[in-house]
């Protein structure tokens, strides 16, 4: 990989023979492990403007229609989160003379409180061409961070590293951009606003049943993209809830409804194999939205695309027969991938996937997919395969997990749209065949054989660092932490990621080491997850010495106002939280009061430290029992996870986000006043 500094450039075509399609990644890192930003790509004509506002994508407008741009989302990587972009430069159009890469962050953020900047190009292979880093950010809020540009017929990459502190709303502006933001200050909305609104979107439960969709031929079921503002805003748009399904027409409840994907009749995992990935590849084809979103991170081209089944292909004395093939065609090119499927937790053969690789290899196909339960790990690869480096031709090599497809899917039907009726029902029947029970594609569900030996050590106090039992329950607990992250993500409809502290390390391997040594010695599996949209970072911490989970959130104490309205003010965001809430006040030193919320709403002020310390701010705690079985049994430590976050995200983090109306604070303010008048 060739290393880049600030003003050097390069012509792609000298890193990598295949340069159609490239990958970029912008990763960062942070101490608080809460430090963010967002990708944006700006398409500039010879004079270094755009030709019009469509030509800026950010996390407003993600993709281009003609699939030269898609930004991807954030992912998390070793120590810290990256955002990737995919570029098809065969698509670029031809008076776009310039890609200019950027990110921004929002809310007073500045790009100095981050550490490890970096943007990193990779061909449609995965092979990393070329990284840069920028190691001089201070107060700016956005940053140019390079770009890819045309000369003399070719494309070269330039690092450029120019900060902005006036953020994404002034970087745009320099390229031409018209940034439309006035009356975004949600604080302005009046107290009759704020009414309306809660009438508009009343409370709902974080996991509920896929709501059974309304016939095609109602124009009410479709989930349409909102339309874009006339100029481009910054600021980010609000997630709209999935309006709630019709009564059903059955006459008994006993009835079931006929579906397009049926999974009763499923009797073994060969045919669950076949079947799931029959579905899949049939969705992606006929829905455009659904199948891009998947296909666009391996490096595919936007294009039209066809999907195929038990495909036979020769290799050696008996030919193989991979459990699918997907082939786009762009511009009278063709891009190809295998695809080889598990279910029901059944793992991956390295035997197979390599037979695959050679094959693709040979015959010039650009990549082989595996799609099982499992979740992949960065640095630590589900199945070892042997590139032949002699071969001109290279082919990448990808995973996909049942519960990534999961997420996609949520995503698109239940916040962000699709193009009409009948692919909204289609996703919707997918969604029901993926959470069926007889399906197999439940994502990650087995902490592995590891699991019962480790917690046992750990209760005899028998277990040592360096015992590799105990890194493979680390690995596990990752998997399962960011299969968290990806239901819940696509059950709120924001971005869910796990909190990586610390610097970025360059040994995820190590990482895994240190973190399985701290288990051995406290007994404890420690996780954060940050919500994006939210102030908040869940913790989930699980003892495997005294069996207990514990979800949490820090409440910082507001700026102004007095300790004892703080309290009141809390406890009354709290009002429908479960009674057993533990709530402790963060202090400057030592610890503060604590108590459950049934003891404390009659007496906010028992909050207070009783010596005058400063309250910093409040933690709010759920504990519940631990699973103690590895599988997806009601027992399994999976399950009891999955119910306390989300049973700890209905009853606190989402009332904690309710902002209160003026006429709240105002009643607050007087309180306080009044309670001082009377101390004095």
């Amino acid at each position: 990989m060739r290393e880049m500094i600030k003003g050097a450039n390069i012509a792609l075509r000298d890193l990598s023979e295949t340069v159609g399609g490239v990958l970029v990644r912008l990763t960062w890192s942070s101490d608080s492990g809460d430090g963010d930003a967002d990708a944006s790509v700006l398409l500039l004509n010879a004079s270094g403007k755009v030709r019009s506002d469509a030509d800026f994508f950010f996390y407003n407008n993600p993709d281009a229609p003609d699939g030269s741009v898609q930004l991807l989302g954030k992912t998390p990587a070793a120590d810290g989160n990256e955002d990737r972009i995919s570029l098809d430069l065969s698509a670029i159009p031809p008076d776009v003379e310039r890609v200019a890469i950027a990110a921004s962050r929002y809310g007073g953020a500045r790009f100095g409180d981050l550490h490890d900047l970096r943007l990193t190009l990779s061909d449609a292979a995965g092979e990393e061409l070329l990284g840069f880093s920028i190691d001089d950010a201070g107060p700016e809020s956005a940053f140019v961070f390079g770009e890819i540009y045309r000369r003399a017929g070719e494309w070269r990459f330039r690092a450029i590293g120019q900060g902005y502190e006036s953020g994404l709303a002034g970087l745009v502006t320099d390229f031409g951009i018209d940034v439309d933001d006035e009356g975004e200050d949600d604080t302005a909305e009046d107290d009759t606003a704020e009414s309306a609104a809660e009438v508009r979107e009343p409370e709902q439960p974080l996991v509920d049943a896929v709501p059974a969709p309304p016939p095609v031929s109602e124009p009410v079921v479709v989930a349409t993209v909102p339309v874009p503002a006339r100029r481009p805003r910054t600021a980010r748009k609000k997630v709209t809830l999935p309006k709630v399904a019709k009564k059903s027409l059955a006459e008994h409840d006993s009835w079931k409804q006929a579906r397009l994907f049926p999974v009763p009749s499923l009797k073994n995992d060969r045919e669950r194999e076949a079947r799931a990935t029959s579905v899949l590849l049939s969705v992606m084809a006929q829905v455009p939205e659904f199948g891009r979103r998947l296909t666009a991170a391996f490096g595919a081209p936007a294009g039209r695309m066809e999907t195929f089944t038990e495909v036979s292909l020769p290799h050696g004395d008996a030919p193989k027969r991979p459990d699918g093939v997907i082939r786009i065609e762009r511009a009278g090119k063709l891009w190809t991938a295998l695809v080889e499927t598990k279910t029901n937790g059944n793992p991956l053969k390295p035997e197979q996937v390599q037979d695959y690789v050679d094959i693709a290899a040979r015959r010039g196909y650009e990549a082989v997919i595996t799609l099982s339960n499992d979740v992949a790990l960065e640095g630590s690869p589900l199945v070892e395969i042997k590139i032949d480096r002699r071969r001109k031709h290279k082919v990448s090599l990808w995973h996909l997990s049942w519960a990534e497809v999961t997420h996609q899917a949520r995503m698109l039907i239940r916040h962000e749209g699709v193009g009409n009726a009948a692919h909204a029902w289609v996703l919707h029947e997918l969604l029901h065949y993926l959470e069926h029970g007889s399906s197999g594609c439940h994502g990650f569900q087995n902490m592995g054989p590891s699991w019962v030996p480790v917690r046992n050590a750990i209760d005899e106090e028998t277990l040592g660092q360096g015992d590799r039992r105990a890194v493979d329950v680390v690995e596990s607990w990752e998997r399962l932490v960011r299969q968290v992250c990806l239901r819940l993500g696509g059950e709120l409809g924001q971005k869910v990621l796990p909190v990586q502290r610390g610097r970025r390390t360059a040994d995820p391997g190590a990482r895994r080491v240190a973190l399985a040594d701290q288990l051995c010695r406290d007994g404890r599996l420690n996780a954060e997850l940050r919500i994006e949209g939210t102030r908040r970072v869940l913790a989930i911490t699980a003892d495997l010495r005294t069996g207990k989970l514990r979800t949490s959130v820090d409440v910082p104490a507001p700026e102004q106002g007095y300790p004892l309205s703080w309290a009141k003010r809390l406890l009354r965001q709290l009002s429908d939280a479960p009674a057993d809430v533990h709530v402790e006040t963060l202090v400057e030193e030592g610890t503060g009061p604590r108590g459950t919320l049934e003891r404390l709403r009659p007496e906010p002020a028992d909050l207070l430290p009783g010596d005058g310390a400063r309250i910093t701010g409040f933690r709010l705690s759920l504990f519940k029992s631990m699973g103690n079985t590895r599988g997806n049994a009601e027992t399994s430590f999976i399950r009891s996870i999955d119910e306390a976050v989300d049973h700890f995200v209905n009853g606190v983090v989402t009332p904690l986000e309710r902002r209160p109306s003026r006429r709240s604070q105002r009643a607050e303010q007087d309180q306080a006043k009044d309670a001082l008048a009377g101390a004095i």
